[in-house]
């Protein structure tokens, strides 16, 4: 019989407890509580995202199953849903939220220096949205369609440790390319989006900020050829130019860098 520590409790010894103490204590958290503490529901919560739990039913049942070893992973004693539902509807989730902050600085520093695997880019990002499907009836204010509730999820990926530095809540109506104007842009970076996101004079602000961005484009995009530059097309690159936009209402100045396929990627270059 194995009577070390559980994998779940040598995973939760490298959270620092006492930043999320702090966090409870700074929105007086633990004031009601009488049978589940904030730190024990987030342990729950934790062990529900680890083990791909789908319901709060599903997480008492898991957690039932297991009981004896409860008290070695953390939990102490087993909770019943309803006090679940009740903590996660009531405790303030700007708690949870500053303890993930809390949790992204420190990942952030330990993959400071890796390497993104790319040439000499030490700065990658990856930013994109997944709409979340929710109960209308549950969740009247989440505007989606007609009989459909919805919120998105947007988020801005460090591709170096798969880090999450941006985070943002919206319903579903809100179009992804809305999200340009929320985030900050990191001199020198890159920035790898989809499709979605194409509105220039928005990635026009990268090119400010001294960054690069590289996206799909659409079918229907009007391009005009400026330069051509040799490649090794064993690399996977199919061409290298420099193109203007020649579309309406487009600056005659602003020079972007593709590589010459309606469904590969772009760079920009200058503007």
């Amino acid at each position: 019989m194995n009577e070390g520590k559980s994998i779940f409790s040598q995973l939760i010894g490298f959270l620092p407890d006492r930043e999320f103490r702090r966090c409870v204590a700074r929105y007086d958290g633990d004031r009601y509580a009488k049978k589940l503490s904030c730190w024990q529901q987030f342990l729950i919560m934790a062990f529900a995202q680890l083990t791909y739990r789908e319901s709060l039913r599903d997480i008492e049942a898991c957690l039932g199953a297991v009981g004896p070893k409860l008290y070695h992973m953390g939990f102490g004693l087993a909770v019943a849903r309803s006090t679940l539902a009740d903590a996660n509807e009531t405790r303030d989730w700007r708690i949870f939220a500053d303890f993930a902050h809390v949790l992204i600085r420190t990942a952030i520093k330990l993959y400071a220096n890796d390497s993104t695997g790319i040439g000499q880019v030490r700065d990658l990002y990856a930013l994109d949205s997944t709409t979340i499907d929710l109960c209308l009836a549950l969740f009247p204010w989440a505007k989606f369609r007609k009989h459909k509730a919805a919120v998105k999820m947007h988020t801005l990926l460090d591709l170096r440790g798969s880090i999450p530095t941006f985070i943002r809540i919206t319903d579903g109506k809100v179009h992804d390319v809305n999200i340009l104007d929320e985030i900050a842009v990191e001199a020198g970076a890159f920035y790898v989006m989809d499709r979605g996101y194409i509105d220039f004079e928005r990635p026009y602000r990268f090119t400010l900020s001294s960054a690069f961005f590289v996206v799909r484009t659409k079918a229907n995009i009007l391009l005009q050829r400026r330069y051509s530059r040799p490649v090794d097309k064993s690399t996977g690159l199919r061409s290298d130019h420099t193109v203007i936009l020649t579309s309406l209402g487009s600056a005659p100045c602003t020079q972007i860098r593709c590589d010459g396929s309606p469904i590969a990627i772009r760079i920009q270059a200058s503007g």
